[in-house]
């Protein structure tokens, strides 16, 4: 019974592992495919390799932002790397306030 259990869980990590990581552009262009109604969404998530519960979630996602965005609603998180570049320039406005203010 062990060994199976340990079979069970070395192919779900290798399944983990080698799972591709759809970005953002790619999510788009797969449900915007599956939107236009050419194929049914069985067909294209075969195709595409996915679960058809993750289509329906991005597919909720996309619209979802969608309908924010036309409400108005224009905020976004900010990455990591926003932030950091932000703060810098903060700091060196802050700077240069202080030395003409002097």
């Amino acid at each position: 019974m062990e060994e199976r259990t340990n079979t069970h869980s070395i192919l779900r990590e290798i399944k983990r592992n080698t799972s591709k990581r759809y970005n953002s552009e790619e999510k788009i262009r797969i449900v915007l495919e599956g939107l236009k109604g050419e194929t049914s969404i069985a067909e294209l998530c075969r195709r595409e390799g996915i679960n058809p519960n993750i289509y329906y979630k991005w597919s909720k996602d996309f619209l979802e932002a969608g309908k924010r965005r036309l409400n108005g609603d224009t905020s976004r998180q900010a990455n990591s790397s926003e932030v950091s570049d932000m703060r810098r320039e903060n700091s060196q406005l802050k700077e240069l306030v202080a030395e003409l203010s002097l």
